[in-house]
């Protein structure tokens, strides 16, 4: 059953519109798209989107070379053809259906500045020299680049870029105008633009960057600038977002990304000034960063090998980023991953709150790119970079990058990026924002995988026969959601159907982490479906292998294994009542090419044999957790989710 609501408001959008966009923002283009579609009783489909794009504003994408603006990544996002920076042309074989351009908040659009200005008037010696590089040569400017990546790491960022009035101006002027643009490409109902910055924190190097994402259109985001980083405590970003929220009765979020080069600081357990974590800071963690950005370009952030010794499919998208911080200016030692990957935080999560009442790491899981070429592509045979210095080409799979090639990073590390998959009722800035909020959002390294999850008590096999959708919500919580202990194991509904234009699926399984009656933190995988396979003791695993028919010449694989869907009612077999504990999904492919084999095949290339294998991979999804709780009695404080 459908509810139609807001049909004279979305009759008025359309009747605005002249070729597919009005030549300026309607009203309804500049709100949130309330009352503006029909909305589905409960999310009907996962809408796909990337919200983590740079284009030329970013200081670094554009020193990196990109000369495509907003306006491009929009056009690119909704399916539309556009010509790359280095003159190829450019198109998703799928729209996407949402986007959140995150340009980062410091010095926006300063190296455009930079870049235009007469030479005469660039004084300080250091930005001549950056100047210099990048009207010299794209390589030269990918290195002036680094070298500004790694002057903000050290603090030695020229004060001419400091300059906060004059900062202000430019980034007014910047903003603005990007608000504009968004509302005119946002359509409710088949393409949502939101609001949205990267801040970028990064004490020596040390990752702690997020991606600010607002629900509101120009109407209220015009009230504020994007917040400024790079010298700042994330407590202040939070202090802004609850001022954004006070002043204009808007909303929004933050979404760590790339803990994985945080050197373990972004999921510590200490509160930010080194001592005991409070649980004040741990309720407004929580409440402002409802989800983190798990898989993307700079490798994925799961797991580690060392942490998950037992999960044979651990360490996807580590090799290189498990050396150091981002621009390696510090190495990483093992004792610092559990500070960094995603599974160990929600154990740390479990565990202080255990000692706090709050959990602060009780967060979902998407992915998206990074991409700073202004193209929001996670596929494997549409790869267009990180920037704009290894858009397709023979030979970026083996050269050296820029953040780190002296200890060991090459091209081939980077993954080709990740998809946020957002589980909504229409495609519109607060549906999505809000599934954002509810942490129904689901990860993948690429594919378009159509995962779903629900976790309750008394769900059995017959349940399938029926409309299962409406008993997932009716009867238990989709993912995202909370259990209360029932003194029962709980059961989860699964259901995982393939990518319709991709591979087939090896398995699903369920990550289960908790705290064990001494206090210590503890994670097991279970295989909990696969496709058929023969059982003939091949490996240690209780399901072998799925297979390889990957053709590594030819850049090609076969559907003849696998599955092309995937369903199972599982009980947790190691239920012990009043445990406290997390499950997520995750769903792995079947072995396919990377990105790496398709330029091989392109170009002609004979690369490592060592490449090669580490370039036949198993693509992922993976859920947002569903958490089971003790129950709470009479007077207890509500989960922390609802304190907002």
């Amino acid at each position: 059953m459908h509810k139609l609501i807001g049909v004279a408001a979305a009759g008025l959008f359309l009747a605005s519109c002249s070729d597919g966009l009005p030549a300026d923002a309607t009203e309804a283009q500049s709100g949130d798209d309330t009352d503006t579609i029909e909305l589905a009783e409960f999310p009907d489909r996962p809408y796909w989107g990337d919200t983590h794009l740079h284009t030329d504003v970013s200081v670094d994408a554009f020193g990196f070379g990109v000369r495509l603006g907003p306006e491009d990544a929009l056009k690119f996002a909704r399916g539309e053809q556009v010509t790359a920076t280095t003159g190829m042309t450019a198109k998703l074989d799928r729209p996407l259906d949402f986007l959140v351009i995150a340009d980062h908040s410091d010095a926006m659009g300063a190296t455009r500045r930079l870049y235009d200005a007469p030479r005469m008037m660039v004084r300080d010696p250091t930005l001549r020299r950056w100047y210099d590089m990048m009207h010299e040569s794209p390589e030269q400017s990918t290195r002036a680049v680094a070298e500004l990546i790694t002057a903000a790491a050290n603090d030695e960022i020229p004060e001419a870029l400091r300059d906060p009035a004059q900062q202000e101006k430019n980034t007014r002027e910047l903003w603005d105008r990007h608000l504009d643009i968004l509302d005119r490409y946002n359509e409710p109902g088949r393409f949502t633009a939101f609001a949205g910055f990267e801040w970028t924190l990064m004490p020596g190097g040390n990752n702690l960057h997020r991606v600010v994402m607002f629900r509101d259109g120009s109407a209220r985001t015009r009230e504020i600038l994007p917040y400024p980083g790079i010298d700042g405590e994330v407590t202040g970003l939070w202090d802004y977002m609850d001022a954004y929220e006070d002043n204009t009765g808007g909303k929004v979020l933050a979404i760590p990304h790339n803990s994985n080069l945080s050197n373990g600081m972004i999921f510590e357990l200490t509160g930010p000034d080194g001592g005991a974590m409070s649980a004040q800071y741990a309720r407004r963690r929580a409440a402002r960063e409802p989800v983190v950005e798990a898989t993307q370009i700079k490798g994925d952030s799961e797991t580690h090998p060392f942490l998950s010794p037992n999960d044979e499919f651990a360490g996807f998208g580590v090799a290189g980023w498990d050396l150091g911080n981002l621009p390696l200016t510090a190495k990483a030692t093992p004792d610092m991953y559990a500070g960094s990957y995603v599974r160990s935080a929600l154990l740390r999560g479990l565990t202080l709150e255990q000692q706090l009442g709050v959990n602060p790491y009780a967060f979902g899981l998407i992915g998206s790119t990074d991409s700073h070429t202004a193209l929001a592509t996670g596929d494997e045979d549409n790869f267009f970079g990180k920037h704009t210095g290894n858009e397709p080409r023979a030979g970026r799979a083996m050269e050296g990058q820029n953040l780190g090639t002296r200890v060991g990073r090459f091209g081939w590390h980077y993954l080709a990026g990740g998809y946020a998959a957002a589980w909504a009722r229409g495609n519109t800035r607060a549906e999505i924002f809000d599934a954002f909020m509810r942490r129904e959002v689901y990860a993948t390294t690429g594919p378009r995988m159509v995962v779903r999850l629900f976790a309750g008590f008394d769900f059995t096999d017959g349940d399938w026969d029926g409309d299962w959708v409406r008993t997932g919500y009716t009867r238990g919580v989709p993912m995202g959601g909370e259990l209360e202990d029932s003194g029962k194991a709980p059961t989860f509904l699964i259901s995982a159907l393939k990518d319709p234009d991709g591979a087939n699926l090896d398995r699903v399984q369920i990550v289960k982490g908790w705290v064990d009656a001494s206090g210590e933190a503890r994670e097991k995988v279970y295989d909990v479906a696969w496709s058929a396979r023969e059982m003939d003791g091949a490996s240690d695993s209780p399901v072998p292998p799925v297979g390889d028919t990957v053709n590594r010449s030819e850049a090609t694989y076969e559907n003849s294994i696998g599955a092309p869907e995937l369903r199972v009612t599982w009980t947790d077999p190691d239920y012990v009542r009043g445990q406290r504990a997390f499950y997520y999904v995750r769903v792995i492919e079947i072995p396919t090419p990377s990105w790496v084999l398709f330029d091989a095949k392109r170009f002609g290339l004979d690369l490592p044999a060592d490449v090669v294998e580490a370039n036949v991979i198993q693509e992922r999804a993976y859920s947002s957790p569903v958490w089971l709780r003790e129950r709470r009695a009479p007077g207890d404080a509500p989960p922390i989710m609802d304190e907002g």
